[in-house]
């Protein structure tokens, strides 16, 4: 099922980014186009103009002077004297290509039609002797980027100089073309780029999830084992007591009340552990005195820790200490815990100690024993929900949640819960709480 979620996913986010990139190549296509285009359109006038202005400074126009202009900027120039072409035209083999011909009448047509100003649109005055010129592009076919024209009109006198200068722009669609295919080169390789990129972030987001399902799938199996062997018990002695006489049948009584206690722990842990992850802990942090908590743990447990034999100390510093930011009753619930596995796994003889200290604005709560000890490999999975190490899988009433509970009521309060090993033998759990 993720392997399919994790291919949706990166489809999903790889055609969401291809789709923005392709759009902004476009634009910046279109924009970069349109530039290329105006630049040299503006260039293009430019150059009528100094053509303009050195042509009505010529008394004569020669044929050396048109193939120079013409040279210079890789133009068609094409003129007329009072509308007979000039030599010039045969003599440079224009008018020898019939599409060529057929291009500069379109031209001259369209020029004729759209932008011809004739004489009596001027002053008598200066109508004797006039220059102006019109720039246009001209898409005979309807394409884009195709020529640019431009005609010249000089009238002295009775004498009429029509110079229409053609400037195809060839180069510049070889130009935009070099420029897509550059960037749809580009775009595929950021595409595929993008594919891997989605696929390793998309398994990298999914890990947790996938981590949360490993872990929900072991809770239930592992909620589902302990379940079980209460509930066995229970059923067996309930079957026991029909045909047991009463002094038996209390016993069988007192079995599934004590198997029914078992059972209201562990669902009263299940249940702490669900609201935690529904986050519904009850958590309410107030000013607290750590070692008054700390008193009183200690005076709860000591009955217990003396029924067992084991001798159970409380240090505290001498000084004053500041207060602590916490929610009292799961500090109590935290030290509760540690001491109930302390009392569990050391031996007759041992001892638990219970220590408090303050540096540099954070508390420091120890919880030691002479106990088992636990195993580095153990270590790492001992706050993990049902884990418990293969040798203190005897102990019955230890489902391996209270850790997992304790490690979450540390979270809440923002500090941190490590365990090492006790010089000497046994372990030592370390809490630091923010000051």
């Amino acid at each position: 099922m993720f392997r399919k979620v994790h291919l949706y996913l990166t489809a999903l986010c790889t055609c969401i980014t291809t789709a923005i990139l392709i759009v902004m190549s476009l634009l910046y296509l279109y924009l970069s186009e349109k530039e290329l285009y105006e630049n040299q359109y503006r260039s293009f006038q430019n150059d009528m103009n100094t053509i303009a202005t050195s042509l009505e400074q010529q008394s004569v126009i020669s044929m050396e002077w048109l193939s120079k202009m013409e040279s210079r900027g890789g133009y068609t120039f094409y003129a007329l004297d009072n509308g007979i072409p000039f030599l010039y035209n045969r003599l440079a083999a224009v008018s020898d290509f019939a599409d060529t011909q057929k291009l500069l009448e379109d031209c001259l047509a369209f020029y004729q039609a759209n932008f011809a100003v004739s004489l009596a649109d001027h002053d008598s005055d200066s109508a004797y002797n006039t220059c102006y010129h019109v720039e246009f592009p001209f898409n005979p076919t309807g394409k884009k980027y195709e020529y640019h024209i431009s005609v010249i009109e000089l009238n002295r006198g009775t004498s009429s100089l029509q110079l229409l200068i053609l400037s195809p722009l060839d180069f510049l669609q070889k130009q935009i073309t070099k420029q897509r295919v550059r960037f749809f080169l580009i775009d595929i390789a950021a595409i595929l780029l993008l594919t891997l990129f989605s696929f390793f972030f998309t398994g990298k987001l999914l890990q947790p999830v996938i981590e949360s399902r490993r872990k929900q799938t072991e809770f239930v199996a592992a909620a589902s084992h302990e379940l079980r062997t209460p509930l066995a018990v229970i059923l067996s002695a309930a079957e026991c007591c029909r045909n047991a006489d009463a002094k038996r049948q209390a016993r069988f009584l007192e079995t599934i009340k004590q198997e029914g206690d078992i059972l209201t722990s562990l669902v009263n842990d299940m249940l702490t552990l669900s609201a935690s992850d529904s986050q519904r802990f009850s958590f309410h942090p107030a000013p607290v005195e750590l070692d008054t908590l700390l008193i009183n743990t200690y005076e709860a447990f000591e009955p217990l820790a003396a029924e067992k034999k084991l001798t159970l100390t409380v240090t505290l510093p001498e000084e004053s200490l500041p207060l602590c930011t916490a929610d009292a009753d799961r500090i109590v619930q935290l030290l509760s815990i540690l001491l109930h596995n302390a009392l569990s796994y050391t031996p007759e003889g041992g001892r638990i100690e219970l220590a408090l200290s303050h540096k540099k604005n954070r508390f420091y709560l120890t919880v030691s024993d002479t106990g088992i000890g636990i195993s580095a490999e153990d270590k790492k999975k001992i706050f993990d929900r049902f884990y418990r190490a293969e040798k203190s899988r005897s102990v019955k009433g230890h489902f391996g949640l209270g850790l997992s509970i304790a490690a979450e009521i540390v979270r809440l309060h923002h500090g941190s819960i490590t365990v090492n090993d006790r010089a000497g033998g046994g372990s030592v759990f370390m809490i630091i709480l923010p000051g």
